[in-house]
This record gives C-alpha cells, structure tokens and sequence, in this order.
C-alpha cells in the first residue's frame, strides 16, 4: 500500500536477522544462490551481494572489508566537512569573541541556583557588589534563632558601607523575638522597616540591578535575574508593596474593630481566610506564622462563636457580621 515501509528497507547498521544469515552464508559458501538470497532483498539493495558474471544463478559475497570501507568513505567525508566548517566558524566569530571579553563581559539574564549552600554563595558574591540600595520582603514571622548572626554578619557592613536597606516583613514579625532582637542589634535609623498582613515570597534586589527569587516552594532552588526589565518590574512590585505597608513603629489597623469582644485583628484576618476556604496550612503561609498557631487562633474563633465543626465556624463568621465593613 502507498506509505507502508517495503520489507528489508533498512540501512546497514540495522541489518535485519535474515540479511545477516543469508550474507554469512555466502562468505563461507563463496557464493550465494539466487533463490536462497530472496528472504533478504536488503542484500542487494546495499550491494553487499552482486551477480555472479560467469552463473547468473547465483550471487557473489562483497568482502566485508571492501563493504566497511565503501560505507566509511561519505561517513569520513562529512566528518572532514565539519571539521573544515567548525575552523571557518571559529575565524568568524573569533574577533567577536575578543571584543566581548574586553569591553563586555558577558553575564547570563537568568542563572538557578541548587542547593541552599550555593544560593547563599551567589547572594554574598552580589551583597559584595552592592553600592547604593538593597530592597527586601521577608515572609513569615521573622528568621529563626540562629540565623540571627548570620543575619547581622551579612547586613551590618552594607550598613557600614552606608548602602540604604529597606525590608517588609509581614505583620507576626512584631512579634517575632529573632526580629525585634535583630533591629534592636542594628537600629531602626539605620535601615527602614515596614509590615503587611500578606506579602508574596521571598525577594531580595540589590542596586536594582540583580534579583533573588525562590523558584521552588521549599527554597532550594533560586533564580539570580539580571535582565533589566525583570528587574525593573520587581522594584515596581516591591515598591507598591512598601507604599501599603506599616511603618515598623506604628500600630497595625485591620481596617475596622470586630464587632465580637475577644477577637483580635490577626483572628479577623483568618476568618477572612476560612470564609474565602483556605486550610490551615495556606493561611498560616500568607498570614506568616506556623500551622500550629494558626490553629491556636482558629481554635479561639470558634470558642469565641461558638462552633463546634469547621463548617458550622464558616457559616458563623458570616451570619455574625464579623466580616461587614463598617457603614
């Protein structure tokens, strides 16, 4: 049928089982019949067999040493051609080549780094390069103990060097100890500090020029950007986010008061989450705390309302009003 592969169509690196049988066979015999060759046309299609001048009956062997050597010769010949176009190509770029590495260096637009140990390593080398800002926005609640020097031995020279630093964290970490030590350290004068309730992940930018940002959820994979429009558009994220954030030494409004004694501003945020069906775990993720004291908080709302299931604390916080905005 039009389409359909004929049978034995095949080069002579794939030589099929009958091909083989069949040419083994004419090398030891010397020759080969005619009706003995015919379960394996590819034989003659790659001129591994040919008539016999003086018995058209039968086929002669071509030596496989002659047969190497024909399929070897445009194999060699192709390998010269490369080799021929890989020096012409060299030649031509080779000038180019110079200049880039005179006059400018090249640096790739998007470099990820795997592994905690070489995200830190990139993000020193950058950190010792920086001249002028560093913009960051930390979620959660705040760095754990003891990354708390590492902290400071990271931040205290681009303080001393008199590069401006300007971090969001998100509202827990008023309340972090790691934190407030961690200011108390260094001093609010010498770096600016603002909080929201929610912020996105982790993002560090160095004299807006380079970026940091996680490209997995568990932060051991990093993306290093250097290509100035990306760049340029996380300043304007990070900057929408510095202009809605809280000054560090203001007091944090939730919008409106609960209308329910007992209820705090971090309760009224969660409520806001389970009505909208978040878990746990996605609420305690943007509001910056761990699952267990989201839970404690959670725990507390239904006491508070009086639920006794997670579906009835939805349908509570709805019926109390708890959620209206003010009039």
């Amino acid at each position: 049928m039009i389409g359909e592969d004929k049978p034995h169509s095949h080069s002579p690196a794939d030589l099929c089982d009958a091909g083989r049988s069949a040419y083994t066979a004419a090398l030891r015999a010397g020759r080969l019949a005619r009706t003995a060759a015919e379960v394996a046309p590819c034989l003659m299609d790659l001129a591994l067999l040919y008539p016999d001048p003086a018995d058209s009956d039968w086929l002669l062997p071509l030596p496989p040493s002659a047969a190497l050597s024909q399929l070897l010769i445009p194999i060699e010949r192709e390998i010269q051609d490369r080799r021929r176009l890989t020096v012409t190509l060299t030649d031509v770029f080779e000038p180019f080549m110079a200049i880039t590495a005179e006059d400018a260096p090249t640096t790739h637009v998007i470099t990820v780094y795997e592994g905690l140990e070489r995200i830190n390593a990139a993000l020193d080398r950058a950190l010792a390069g920086a001249r002028e800002e560093l913009l960051t926005l930390q979620p959660g609640s705040g760095g754990k103990a003891n990354s708390l020097e590492a902290a400071l031995n990271r931040d205290r020279p681009l303080l001393d060097r008199g590069i401006r630093m300007r971090t969001l964290y998100q509202h827990t970490a008023r309340h972090a100890q790691t934190t407030l030590a961690y200011i108390e350290l260094v001093g609010q004068e010498r770096f600016e500090i603002r909080t929201l309730e929610e912020i996105i992940d982790r993002l560090i930018i160095i004299d807006r020029r380079v970026a940091f940002i996680p490209a997995r959820e568990d932060r051991r994979v990093a993306l290093e950007l250097r290509h100035p429009g990306l760049v340029n558009y996380l300043v304007g994220v990070f900057e929408q986010f510095w202009r809605l954030g809280i000054p560090f030494k203001d007091e944090v409004s939730y919008g409106h008061t609960p209308k329910l004694a007992g209820i705090t501003g971090v309760q009224l945020s969660i409520a806001k989450l389970l009505v909208e069906g978040h878990v746990d775990e996605a609420i305690a993720r943007r509001l910056g705390m761990n699952v267990r004291t989201c839970r404690a908080h959670i725990a507390k709302l239904s006491a508070t309302l009086g639920s006794s299931s997670r579906t009835q604390l939805g349908y509570l916080i709805a019926r109390s009003g708890l959620l209206d905005e003010p009039a």
